[in-house]
């Protein structure tokens, strides 16, 4: 499955942004998805996950209450609406999908898209 993502940019502290991340070239469906982040010098980290049908989620503590992972089966895309945003949310966000089914807290994911830049200012 091929994985495109799109919707960074800059926004100032506490705006939104919306990421949306394509898929192309096998049944999006069957696939758990997810969201990574990597900022400047950091490894890249855990945000979000949704199981195939969309039914569960699951977020990373520094996120939670703030992002909400979503997905159109429909339209082959999952989305990333990022609210309140802070500076330490800066980085490159990348999507993934996992082909295996498990529990959305143990995903393992086998695709990985290009990463979109998110800037945020103070």
């Amino acid at each position: 499955v091929q994985l495109q993502a799109s919707g960074g940019g800059l926004v100032q502290a506490g705006g939104s942004l919306r990421l949306s991340c394509a898929a192309s070239g096998r049944t999006f469906s069957n696939y758990g998805m997810g969201w990574f982040r990597q900022a400047p010098g950091k490894e890249r980290e855990f945000v979000a996950a949704i199981s195939w049908s969309g039914s569960s989620t699951y977020y990373s503590d520094s996120v939670k209450g703030r992002f909400t992972i979503s997905r159109d089966n429909a339209k082959n895309t999952v989305y990333l609406l990022m609210n309140s945003l802070k500076p330490e949310d800066t980085a490159v966000y990348y999507c993934a999908a996992a082909s295996e089914r498990r529990s959305v807290a143990a995903l393992k994911y086998d695709y990985w898209g290009q990463g979109t830049q998110v800037t945020v200012s103070s």
